[in-house]
């Protein structure tokens, strides 16, 4: 399994990580529900748990994912800024999801 973090996300990901309530434990990426050849998703911080399997990153985040999901290998995790909004995105290029329709 292959995760992707940029560095917007990344420093937004450390400031929940690194908070006292959630010492010991670990970003969380799960599919929402999928359709197609896309699937959307969603996160979480969460206690590692069996099954999971821990992805490390170049960005020093460990992330937890369903590895019996192919859907999660492969995927981009983007905090965006704009005018109206701000937030994170997370797409699968490998799986020729681009972005949320």
């Amino acid at each position: 399994m292959k995760v992707k973090i940029t560095r917007n996300a990344a420093k937004k990901l450390l400031e929940e990580l690194n908070k006292e309530e959630n010492q010991d434990r670990k970003l969380r990426v799960f599919v929402t529900h999928s359709h197609g050849d896309h699937a959307h998703y969603g996160m979480d911080v969460d206690a590692q748990k069996d099954g999971d399997e821990v992805v490390s990153t170049d960005k020093g985040i460990d992330v937890l994912v369903d590895a019996s999901e192919p859907m999660l290998d492969g995927i981009k995790i983007d905090y965006l800024y704009s005018a109206q909004e701000e937030g994170f995105v997370i797409t699968n290029p490998t799986k020729g999801n681009h972005g949320d329709h």
